[in-house]
C-alpha cells in the first residue's frame, strides 16, 4: 500500500531544517514526519509531498526526491509549483491547482498512484479534493487549526479590519478551501475533541459539516518521540547545561520555560506580566524564555515579526527592572530542547504554555514526557491532555489573567507533593496515551476503513481551478 501526505507549505528535508524557527515550520511538520515514519516502519511506502524550492536562501529544499536517513519506505517528494523562490504559506493559494496537477504527473510517471492520500491544513486539504475529483483516490483532512477561529481571534485582539488581515493571511480563500476540503473528505482528523466542537463548530462552517455526525470525525491524539523527549539523562544534558550557565552564572533559581515559537498569539507576554507583579515569585523562580535561532534578544539583527513581539516583552522587563530574572537563551532542535527540560526537572522548573486558545498542544506532551509539571491554557486541547475522568495532569490557567498564572506557577514550584504528583502522572499519561505508535495505529485503521469508499465527486470553484480569483466569505 502507499500512502501520500499532502503538505504544500512547511518543507521538508532530512535534517529538519527551520523547525520551530519559522511560522511555517511548527508542530504540523512533526506531526506528519513522525506518524509517516511509524507508518513506513510497517512496511507501507508513504511519500510526504511538499514544495521544490530553488533558492540559495533555502537550499535543503531543491532536490525533487529526498530520503531519511535510516528510514525505509519513507520518502519526500517535491513538485515544482508557485517558481522557485520560497514562498510564506499566505501566498501559495494561487497555485495549488499546479501543485495538485503536478502530483499526479509525478505518479503518472512513476506508474502508481497512492492508494490513499492524507491532507493537512486548508491547502492540502483543497488539493487534495482536486486530486480526488480527478482520479477518485479518496482523502482525510486534518486541518490541525481552522481559519474562521482564527480570524475571529485577530479581529478582537488586534483591532484590525477584515480587509487588512484578509490581505495578510488570506483568510477569505483559505475558509473556503477548508469548507471544501471537510465537506468531501472521507474523514475529517482532528487532535482533540475541542477542536471538533470549537473550530468546525464556527458559524463559518455551517452547512459544510455536521459537527454531530460521529461518521464524519475521527480524534486522532499527537503524540512524542520518546526516544528524545524522556527523563533519561543524555551527554547532550551536560554541553546545554554548561552554556547555559556559562551565561548566567549565577542562576540558581527553579525556571518558568516558555519554549514556544515567539509569536502574539503564544502569548508569552501574560507570563512576564505575571511574573512582574509578584514580588514573592521573583525570589522563587527565574522565567526561561527559549529563543530558537536568537542568541541576544537585545542586540541581534531581528526579524520584523520577531522585533515587534520581543520588544514588548523586553519592555515590560525594563519597566519592572527584571532584566536579571528573565534569561533568554537559543535552543535548536529536538535533541537541545528535550536536554532543556530534563535539566529544568533537576531544578524544580515548571513549563508554561499560556496560549490564548491551543488546538491541541504538542509541546506539553513533550515536556511532560521529560518529568516537567506543566501549567497551560484553558482554551482549547490542553484541557484533554491535562484532565481526564476527574483526574487532573496539570493545572490549567486563564491566559488573560496574571493573577491566575502567578498563582498557579507558585502552586507548583512551592508544593513539592503536587510538583512530584504532576511529574510522575504526566510520564505515565503521556507513555500511555500520547505516542506516534497509537497516532499511526489510528490512522491505519481509518485508511483500510475507507480505501475504497465511493466520495461524492466534489464540487469546486473555478478559482481554484484555475488558480486565481477569490470568492467571498
Amino acid at each position: 500500500m502507499r500512502v501520500a501526505f499532502l503538505n504544500p507549505q512547511g518543507n521538508f528535508d532530512s535534517r529538519d531544517s527551520y523547525w520551530g524557527l519559522h511560522p511555517d515550520f511548527g508542530g504540523q511538520l512533526v506531526y506528519v514526519k513522525e506518524i509517516s515514519t511509524v507508518l513506513s516502519s510497517w512496511g507501507i511506502d508513504v511519500d510526504i509531498i511538499t514544495r521544490r524550492i530553488i533558492d540559495p536562501d533555502w537550499p535543503e529544499f531543491s532536490e525533487p526526491i529526498e530520503y531519511y536517513k535510516g528510514i525505509d519506505n519513507l520518502r519526500i517528494v517535491r513538485i515544482e509549483f508557485g517558481g522557485k523562490k520560497f514562498l510564506r504559506k499566505e501566498k501559495l493559494w494561487p497555485y495549488l491547482k499546479d501543485y495538485a496537477k503536478g502530483i499526479i504527473d509525478f505518479y503518472e510517471r512513476e506508474d502508481r498512484f497512492p492508494d490513499f492520500i492524507t491532507t493537512h491544513y486548508g491547502d492540502g486539504g483543497i488539493s487534495g479534493t482536486m486530486i480526488n475529483l480527478w482520479t477518485k483516490v479518496p482523502y482525510t483532512f486534518t486541518a490541525h487549526s481552522l481559519g474562521a477561529p482564527k480570524m475571529e481571534r485577530l479581529l478582537v485582539s488586534e483591532r484590525e479590519n477584515f480587509k487588512e488581515i484578509d490581505e495578510k493571511y488570506n483568510f477569505t480563500i483559505r475558509i473556503n478551501a477548508e469548507r471544501i476540503a471537510m465537506k468531501y473528505s472521507v474523514k475529517n482528523i482532528v487532535n482533540s475533541n475541542v477542536e471538533r466542537y470549537d473550530q468546525y463548530g464556527h458559524g463559518l462552517y455551517k452547512g459544510w459539516i455536521d459537527i454531530n455526525d460521529d461518521s464524519r470525525f475521527e480524534t486522532v491524539y499527537p503524540g512524542v518521540n520518546t526516544k528524545i523527549f524522556n527523563p533519561y539523562p543524555k551527554d547532550i544534558d551536560t554541553e546545554i547545561k554548561k552554556k547555559i550557565f556559562k551565561k548566567y552564572p549565577k542562576n540558581h533559581l527553579p525556571w518558568v520555560i516558555l519554549s514556544s515559537r515567539i509569536d502574539a498569539k503564544k502569548n508569552h507576554i501574560s507570563v512576564i506580566k505575571a511574573y512582574a507583579e509578584n514580588k514573592r515569585l521573583q525570589d522563587l523562580a527565574n522565567i526561561f524564555v527559549v529563543t530558537r535561532g536568537i542568541d541576544d534578544v537585545f542586540k541581534d539583527t531581528l526579524s520584523k515579526s520577531d522585533e515587534g513581539i520581543l520588544s514588548d516583552i523586553i519592555s515590560v522587563i525594563k519597566e519592572n527592572r527584571i532584566e536579571d530574572k528573565v534569561l533568554f537563551f537559543n535552543i535548536e532542535g529536538q535533541q537541545e530542547l528535550a536536554a532543556l527540560y530534563r535539566i529544568g526537572f533537576e531544578r524544580g522548573s515548571i513549563f508554561a504554555l499560556p496560549t490564548i486558545h491551543e488546538p491541541f498542544g504538542l509541546a506539553i506532551i513533550e515536556a511532560m514526557a521529560c518529568g516537567l509539571p506543566v501549567m497551560a491554557t484553558k482554551h482549547g486541547g490542553p484541557v484533554e491532555i491535562l484532565k481526564e475522568s476527574g483526574e487532573e495532569y496539570g493545572l490549567l490557567i486563564d491566559p488573560v489573567d496574571t493573577k491566575d498564572i502567578g498563582e498557579g506557577i507558585l502552586k507548583l514550584i512551592t508544593s513539592s507533593k503536587l510538583y512530584k504528583e504532576f511529574s510522575r502522572k504526566g510520564i505515565k499519561r503521556v507513555r500511555e496515551k500520547f505516542t506516534w505508535d497509537s497516532a499511526a495505529k489510528k490512522y491505519l485503521d481509518i485508511i483500510e476503513k475507507n480505501l475504497d469508499k465511493t466520495l461524492i465527486e466534489p464540487e469546486i470553484p473555478s478559482y481554484f481551478l484555475n488558480g486565481r480569483g477569490i470568492l467571498f466569505l
